[in-house]
């Protein structure tokens, strides 16, 4: 690691900190039903990033190893909670067994591997063609069109797409490949952050109250460009010149705001306003990795092919 991620991991600490102080603040000085209610709901969230922060950054000291198993814990999290929200039938037993015990441990060994050729294209590829054959085993024709498009969406997001964050790892880029991760989840998720406290702060215009009805112009746009902003600070974590930075921070940003906004769109179909209740504050796994699986093929790809040593 380098001296300049200390100072950012500090950083991190330190607002964190001021964070927590605060919301004790408020805590004590909330009387209305309401105010209590939302102040609650904040030191939720920043109990859970604390915890999150510990998880992250220990894997990260821990070595790429720990990094790959923590991601695959949270694929198998973000998968299982995708089918615990999807509806499902007796005919996609078989192919659902595949995908969590079969397909998603084996795009984890072939990233911790190295082998990318066949990391790149082994799901949208071979279990794309190999799970509805399977499938058509149990002769359940009812809807098979859309349960095969449910089994292969939930795996393109929660394995294939996550995945390719801790695929940074396997990057020669001349600069320690973990803190390409570090760089690509932190300007995702103070993205999300800094558009919860634009949208709370000035947020009047709903972006599109049918799909995410907190969401708003206001929040998007002062959130997306603090995101950018602190992407192009932190260029030093990367290989990226200043502008080259603030290019791919807004690369991320948008992408990230689209995989959010579609799985959004997904929960709203499902009539569910989260993915899950495991991290207090936020929802589930898939509720915190959704901005990821936008965001992290799009980052990966860019610096593979552009700045690959």
């Amino acid at each position: 690691m380098t001296s300049f991620f200390s100072i950012v991991l500090a950083a991190i600490l330190g607002l964190l900190a001021v964070a927590s102080a605060i919301g004790f603040i408020l805590q004590r000085r909330a009387t209305e039903p309401g105010s209590v209610a939302t102040v609650q709901n904040l030191n939720a969230r920043i109990r859970s990033w604390w915890i999150m922060v510990a998880v992250f950054g220990g894997a990260i000291l821990l070595g790429d190893t720990a990094v790959v198993i923590l991601f695959a814990f949270l694929s198998f999290m973000a998968l299982r909670e995708f089918w615990t929200l999807t509806p499902s039938r007796r005919g996609d037993h078989q192919a659902l067994f595949l995908s969590f015990f079969v397909v998603l441990p084996l795009q984890y060994v072939l990233l911790g591997t190295l082998w990318y050729g066949l990391f790149a294209i082994f799901i949208p590829v071979y279990a794309f063609l190999i799970l509805p054959a399977v499938a058509t085993l149990t002769g359940d024709v009812n809807e098979f069109l859309a349960r095969t498009a449910r089994v292969q969406w939930g795996l393109m997001l929660t394995v294939y797409s996550i995945s390719h964050a801790p695929a940074l790892l396997m990057l020669e880029t001349g600069t320690p490949s973990a803190l390409l991760l570090v760089y690509l989840v932190i300007v995702v998720q103070l993205s999300d952050v800094f558009q919860y406290v634009w949208g709370k702060l000035l947020g009047k215009h709903r972006f599109s109250p049918n799909i995410s009805p907190s969401k708003t112009l206001e929040g998007l746009i002062g959130g997306g460009a603090s995101a950018i902003l602190v992407g192009t600070l932190l260029y030093r974590l990367t290989p990226f010149s200043p502008l080259q930075a603030a290019a791919i921070s807004t690369v991320i940003v948008v992408a990230g705001f689209f995989g959010g906004f579609v799985l959004s769109a997904i929960k709203r179909d499902l009539n569910a306003k989260d993915w899950g209740y495991v991290i207090e504050g936020h929802g589930g796994v898939l509720d915190r990795l959704d901005s990821i699986t936008f965001a992290a093929p799009l980052f990966f790809h860019i610096v593979r092919y552009w700045f690959t040593t």
